[in-house]
């Protein structure tokens, strides 16, 4: 007998892989073919760049105008916040009645957050000193202005229509002469921060299903010049799974390179219009800082790039592999 076999028994044995290692060898498969798929793309840096550039740009697009309205959300609350009622009541209320219904106002603890009362004199100078028109008051022979009760309602009577039914329901009071409050500028904002939320998920669909495209067709000219190694592959037995997974990474990587590319344009631009922002703000003697991207939104858009770029990838994988057969 050979020395090859010298020692050996003539019984068959047979070696079972068990669970964790097969979990251990399919990690190491598929890391295998994911940097495999990463170099694929790096031979060819002008193609990847400009395909990774696209991308980029189509999810910059939606993920700035997100920024926008939510920015512009912030803004509109802060202007909710000051939101004031103005009850101007009868000419000729005497103090003692302006402050009887002072004290009745207050009392309407679930729906009145603040009240107080404005007696004429104040008001005058107020008037006096935002208006510039000193010297012509000084002709006037009595104060024309009315008390003034200033109310902020709970912030649950800030939004336009709850806010509309407590107005006609503090008009109903006693010597109220009538009530002020500017509903409609605000409307006209709500409507029009509506109307971005709609059109940013319009551009957001219409760019997503470009980005897909885009993928799909850049994985389908990487199967089309491979086409005679699928084949090869498929001749001595590879499956499809196999010979699927390198293009599935290929989309995998352009969507997570897509996806900080679009990050890091939206942080530029943000540093880039900030100081013009404060520089607005600071007219109005305010203070605003724009909300920018932190890691949860940088989770969020590369969950999203990674998923068109599979997304793309599969369904370009799914026709043209089964397409190729060999001859």
């Amino acid at each position: 007998m050979s020395l090859l076999f010298n020692g050996r028994t003539g019984d068959k044995t047979t070696r079972r892989v068990g669970f964790f290692q097969r979990v251990v060898m399919g990690g190491i498969n598929h890391l295998r073919q994911a940097l495999a798929s990463l170099g694929e793309l790096w031979r060819s840096p002008l193609a990847t760049f400009m395909t990774i550039g696209v991308l980029g740009l189509s999810i910059t697009l939606p993920s700035t105008l997100y920024l926008m309205v939510k920015n512009t959300e912030k803004v509109t609350a802060g202007w909710e916040q000051a939101g004031e009622i103005s009850l101007y009541l009868q000419s000729g209320t005497t103090e003692q009645q302006a402050k009887q219904l002072l004290v009745a106002v207050s009392l309407m603890t679930s729906k009145i957050d603040d009240a107080r009362l404005i007696p004429p004199d104040i008001a005058l100078e107020e008037f006096e000193t935002l208006s510039g028109l000193g010297d012509s008051l000084a002709y006037l022979d009595k104060n024309p202005l009315p008390y003034v009760l200033l109310i902020t309602p709970k912030a649950e009577y800030l939004q336009p229509e709850p806010a509309k039914r407590l107005l006609k329901e503090l008009e109903q009071q006693s010597v109220v002469d009538f009530g002020k409050l500017d509903i409609e500028w605000l409307e006209k904002l709500y409507a029009i921060v509506s109307i971005a939320k709609d059109i940013v998920w319009i551009v957001a669909i219409l760019l997503c299903v470009s980005v897909v495209l885009i993928i799909g067709n850049t994985i389908r000219l990487n199967i089309l010049s491979q086409r005679e190694e699928i084949a090869v592959m498929k001749l001595v037995g590879a499956t499809d799974n196999f010979i699927r997974f390198p293009f599935l990474y290929t989309g995998f990587w352009y969507g997570f390179l897509g996806g900080l590319l679009a990050w890091m344009l939206v942080a530029f631009l943000l540093w880039w219009i900030q100081s013009g922002v404060e520089n607005l703000a600071g007219l109005y003697q305010a203070e605003f800082t724009i909300s920018g991207l932190d890691m949860q939104a940088l989770g969020v858009i590369l969950l999203i790039s990674i998923s068109l770029g599979l997304i793309g990838s599969l369904i370009s994988v799914q026709k043209h592999i089964k397409e190729i057969e060999p001859s």
